[in-house]
């Protein structure tokens, strides 16, 4: 009869065996190819060097020079000087000039951000449209502000069902008692320029149900039956 401290002993030494058979073929895939995975392990600590290089070396530096010249166009946008703001006065640079010379950024980007805006107040929407989309911003309020000009944009461009889905976006974005209501009633807005009451009654009543304190819902009654009746009579 095997005993229990026999086979506890047999699985053992058959682990230890698999054990050392794995170690076996390891050491020798490491031989066979010890060339290849030198180029390789060179390789990604030439990458982890650079790219700790990059951000140090060179993107810090940028980003602190960057920081220094948005500055003024940003005093300039305060002042709604807008052309000073994005094409700079002669002595401090613009909206356009910092997203040139500083692109990788994260000014470059806010740059990116008011240039929209700007362009938004000169008539230029599609030019809007096109930087608003390069912005890149971890503060949630500003970027959906960005997502909800590009659907003021849209509108303007009389493209509605464009328009829409950034409203929507913007609104869900960062869902806030401020920005939230806003971008829905335009949302429903759009929608009932597309003739579809139905969604239009949804963010109207959302507004109603989840935002009663806000601007937007004191007529909001008035534009739940506006959007009924319509729905209605289709």
């Amino acid at each position: 009869m095997v005993k229990k401290k026999d086979l506890k002993k047999d699985k053992t030494e058959e682990g230890i065996v698999a054990f050392e058979e794995v170690l076996s073929k390891t050491e020798k895939f490491i031989e066979n190819n010890q060339k290849i995975l030198t180029i390789i392990v060179s390789a990604i600590i030439i990458v982890v060097i650079a790219y700790f290089g990059y951000n140090k070396f060179y993107l810090t530096p940028l980003e602190k020079e960057a920081k220094s010249q948005i500055f003024m166009a940003e005093t300039y946008y305060q002042n709604n000087s807008i052309d000073k703001a994005l094409y700079g006065d002669g002595n401090y640079l613009g909206f356009i000039d910092i997203i040139d010379e500083y692109g990788p950024t994260k000014s470059a980007s806010l740059a990116n951000y008011y240039a929209g805006i700007c362009f938004m107040k000169k008539g230029k929407f599609k030019t809007a449209i096109k930087h608003l989309k390069k912005f890149k911003g971890d503060d949630k309020m500003v970027s959906s502000m960005a997502i909800g000009v590009i659907g003021d944009a849209y509108i303007e461009l009389s493209e509605p069902e464009k328009a829409v889905n950034y409203y929507l976006q913007a609104a869900n974005n960062h869902v806030n008692d401020f920005l939230t209501p806003v971008f829905l009633i335009k949302a429903g807005w759009a929608y009932e320029e597309l003739g579809e009451y139905d969604k239009a009654l949804r963010n109207y009543k959302r507004i109603k149900e989840e935002f009663s304190k806000s601007y937007e819902s004191r007529d909001i009654e008035r534009y739940i039956v506006r959007a009924e009746n319509k729905s209605n009579s289709n």
